[in-house]
């Protein structure tokens, strides 16, 4: 079984991994944000990326997000699990806390969202745009391992870089969200596109600016990113070491091409089968 996992903020390396080795790829849609490392945790095969880069060089709406995915698609992963820093929009979710994502809410404005385009047309089903079964696994290795989670949660991501205003937290807030971050959106669309289950990890680093007195401040964010970096490895380690094929072999990422794509066969050009050729060949 080959699993990828994409790390946010702070989580650079998975521990534990033998046979460790860098893969560089190019996608049509140009380079991904840096090498996978490949490693092996037991019998299990691993794919990671940093999202950002190593060294944390691309802005949020900079990632190369669809270079990022489709490269998970040409190493043939069986899943990918995100984890990603946000902030916390609710009194009850603390910072430390982990929230399995269930749904999202996209303020997002300059981001390509989709693989389709340019001489194809696709509309997937979105409104589960989380993997159920990959989040059920996700969520039962944090109450394994003690890590403070929440078994579902909406996430909005705003374009970023910069964090919001009270005015916008406040309002964010009132839409009843859960955690607000940048990066998730357009990755889950495009997961979805490439009909690879996804489940997202959002790691609470702070309350955001609308909690009075408890304004972002960057020492105590970096030392629960630091902490949440830790139990995000534990967690991971152990959603490695348990998942089975057949854990996630029903998900709704796997046919959700199945009649999505518009465009007639015949009107498909060549080249747009060649840039598109791992997630068409099976529905065309």
């Amino acid at each position: 079984m080959k699993i990828g996992v994409i790390g946010g903020s702070g989580l650079y390396d998975i521990e534990g991994l033998s046979d460790v080795k860098e893969v560089r790829l190019e996608t049509p849609f140009g380079e991904p944000s840096d090498a996978y490392i490949y490693g092996k945790l037991g019998d299990k095969e691993v794919y990671f990326l940093p999202r950002h880069g190593r060294g944390h060089v691309y802005l949020p709406s900079e990632v190369p997000y669809r270079a990022n995915i489709y490269g998970f698609k040409m190493l043939g992963v069986d899943c990918i699990i995100s984890v990603s820093a946000v902030g916390s929009m609710k009194e009850e979710i603390k910072p430390g806390d982990f929230v399995i994502v269930t749904q999202y809410f996209d303020r997002t404005k300059n981001r390509p969202s989709t693989f389709f385009g340019n001489g194809i047309v696709a509309h997937i089903p979105f409104d589960t745009p989380t993997c159920p079964l990959l989040n059920e696994i996700v969520y039962k290795a944090c109450v394994e391992e003690g890590i403070p989670v929440h078994k579902e949660g909406t996430y909005i991501c705003i374009e970023g870089p910069q964090f919001s205003t009270k005015a916008e937290s406040k309002i964010y807030r009132s839409w009843g969200v859960d955690v607000i971050g940048m990066t998730n959106i357009p990755e889950a669309k495009l997961a979805r596109e490439a009909e690879i289950p996804y489940s997202a990890v959002a790691l609470a680093t702070d309350y955001d600016v609308w909690k009075e007195g408890e304004e972002v401040n960057v020492k105590k964010v970096l030392a629960t990113m630091a902490r949440n970096v830790e139990n995000a490895k534990r967690m991971l380690k152990r959603v490695i070491e348990t998942i089975r094929p057949e854990d996630i072999e029903n998900s709704p990422a796997k046919t959700a091409l199945v009649g999505a794509i518009q465009t007639k066969p015949e009107y498909i050009s060549e080249e747009v089968k060649k840039r598109l050729w791992l997630l068409l060949k099976d529905r065309i």
